[in-house]
């Protein structure tokens, strides 16, 4: 996934975007302004005082004016001393605590900021995540959030303490002798020029590298995530490959960054020489005309390397402000997002009976290649329906709609004659207790990932339902017993045992409504049989719909839906589809 940098008139809208953000911690923010101006404006104090110490060493002449006997003079070195070390601590600790504050200021931000992206993903639709993958939503979600705090920490209001910086070191310059400070800076010319080719370059490679960052997090968290499949198609050496070759992209990128600053720094300091060897020459020939002392010419020298520095930081200064701008226009594309389930209903859910009805529902998950073409049909509450037909024929998409996890493009869907975008979002889920087909379990216990850490729902509720279901022996022989560390995705479980933890989760909530993503082709005749009885009882006294993928698995189910390609082409007891001559389901008895 590659975007390119923003382009420098959005900067100014973003950068505002970002600063708004600070509001709920304006004295923070104050505080930063202050203590970096401050500290800019006693940057000149010590350069000005050196130069008063030592042009009062240099005059020998007791006849010139501002000469000091050796007694007035030691007592004023020893001044001049105390207020230098009174300077530097005051510095010191102005310095301290400016950066502290800009840290603390940027990572509450952060902080922040990282909560309500968060927040929004939770709200997106599956659609969303159905086409970005789960790299680039870590990296908007880490590393580019990370990168607003230098934005505080290093960006502008440092970048407006470097700008006072130069312009008090100039003007100091100027008023003590302005033709020595304009030949003296004469290279700053060269050196803005510089600035700014380093500026846009090292913008541009920022953009590649975080593109490179996104793309290794993208490739690294799939490949991981899929890593069986790689292993058991020998895919190792081609994924490797390719892991390569991204990897070498985000190389040359910090390599052409690094060339940027390798090639910038030095040139800094070659304008500095300069500078400084232009001041010698033209102090020396204008000797007798100024009549420099020894301060003033240590005054000159100290400012020119005062000048520079923060001229050459403050271009690393712009590029960092430059990088947070860039990281927050792709932080904001997720915030601004609108794919998300919106949750604007009012009904409460909690009484749901259990009447589920379809009305000419069309959905496609894509534009208008639609997977659901006109279905209808009706659930009365307590009764149990199966959902049979080929891969593809839009069962699993029932399920997907049903709780909301999917927006409908046409039609309506009822629950107790009630439209499901008219109850609150949280309290429809509730009602709806769904077993899909892929079960998936967190790194952590299987009570933990039962009760998905809710305090309303304790042990003995979970372990009272395990036995109400008939699976409570399965989970005690497992070491630990309901405090058996799954490991992430489940992975130290077959499939049909997490589809047993899954049952449980499901019937500990208590739902009025039971979906259930039938899959036992892979499971062992032992866990079929658990999951059977399991199935059986949470359909009692509910509502259910059954994804079915073995006809011999349906056989209590009140009534059957036959869908093929997105339409329903029967639809009644088995009995009845039984004796169609022509049906459809009795074709597929027929084969099984």
């Amino acid at each position: 996934m590659s975007e390119s940098a923003p382009k420098s008139k959005l900067n100014l809208n973003l950068l505002k975007r970002i600063l708004s953000y600070s509001k709920p911690y304006k004295t923070l923010f104050g505080l930063a302004v202050i203590l970096t101006l401050t500290l800019s404006a006693l940057a000149i104090v010590r350069p000005l005082l050196i130069n008063q110490a030592l042009n009062a060493v240099g005059i020998e002449n007791p006849n010139a004016e501002g000469y000091k006997a050796p007694a007035e003079r030691m007592h004023f070195l020893n001044m001049m001393g105390l207020l230098l070390i009174g300077i530097l601590l005051l510095e010191a600790v102005l310095q301290f605590t400016n950066i502290y504050i800009t840290n603390l200021l940027g990572q509450n931000i952060v902080k922040d900021l990282r909560l309500q992206v968060y927040k929004h993903i939770l709200k997106l639709k599956n659609t969303y995540f159905d086409n970005t993958p789960v790299g680039t939503l870590v990296t908007r979600s880490v590393s580019d959030i990370e990168s607003l705090s230098d934005v505080f920490s290093q960006g502008f209001i440092v970048i407006a303490g470097d700008i006072l910086t130069i312009v008090i070191f100039v003007s100091a310059m100027l008023l003590k002798n302005w033709a020595i400070a304009l030949v003296t800076l004469s290279t700053i010319p060269m050196l803005l020029i510089a600035t700014t080719i380093f500026k846009n370059g090292v913008k541009k490679t920022f953009t590649e590298v975080r593109n490179a960052v996104a793309s290794l997090n993208a490739f690294t968290n799939e490949h991981i995530t899929g890593m069986r499949i790689i292993q058991i198609f020998n895919r190792e050496e081609a994924e490797y490959d390719k892991f390569k070759q991204i990897n070498e992209k985000h190389k040359v990128a910090n390599i052409r960054s690094i060339w940027y600053y390798s090639v910038f720094f030095p040139v800094v300091e070659i304008l500095s020489a300069i500078s400084i060897a232009l001041f010698v020459w033209f102090a020396g020939l204008k000797s007798n005309t100024y009549n420099l002392g020894l301060g003033d010419i240590t005054f000159f020298i100290m400012m020119i390397n005062m000048v520079f520095r923060p001229i050459r930081m403050l271009a690393d200064r712009l590029n960092t402000l430059q990088m947070g701008i860039v990281a927050s226009e792709r932080v904001f594309k997720v915030l601004d997002t609108q794919e998300i389930i919106h949750d604007q209903g009012s009904v409460t859910a909690l009484k749901i009976e259990g009447k589920i009805e379809f009305r000419d529902v069309w959905f496609a998950y894509k534009e208008e290649n639609y997977v659901l073409k006109g279905i209808s049909f009706v659930i009365e509450k307590g009764r149990t329906v199966a959902i049979i037909g080929a891969t593809g024929a839009g069962k699993s998409s029932i399920i997907n709609l049903l709780s909301r996890f999917y927006e409908i493009n046409k039609g309506e869907i009822l629950i107790d004659d009630v439209n499901i975008r008219d109850y609150k979002l949280a309290e429809l889920r509730k009602s709806v207790g769904v077993v899909l087909q892929d079960v998936f379990l967190f790194n952590d216990s299987i009570l933990n990932n039962i009760t998905l850490h809710n305090p309303e729902i304790t042990e003995a509720d979970v372990i009272r339902a395990a036995r109400e279901i008939g699976i409570h022996e399965f989970f005690s022989e497992l070491p630990g017993g309901y405090h058996y560390q799954v490991k992430e995705r489940g992975a130290t479980l077959s499939a049909g045992q997490r589809q047993l933890v899954a049952f449980v989760r499901a019937y500990v909530y208590n739902p009025p409504v039971f979906v259930l993503d039938e899959a036992t082709s892979s499971i062992d005749l032992e866990t079929e049989k658990l999951i059977q009885k399991a199935s059986l009882e949470l359909s009692k006294n509910r509502t259910s719909i059954i994804i079915a993928h073995r006809l011999s698995t349906i056989h209590h189910a009140d009534s059957i839906i036959v869908m093929d390609k997105g339409t329903i082409k029967e639809q009644g007891k088995a009995t009845e589809l039984k004796e169609k001559v022509d049906g459809v389901y009795r074709k597929m008895l027929e084969i099984s």
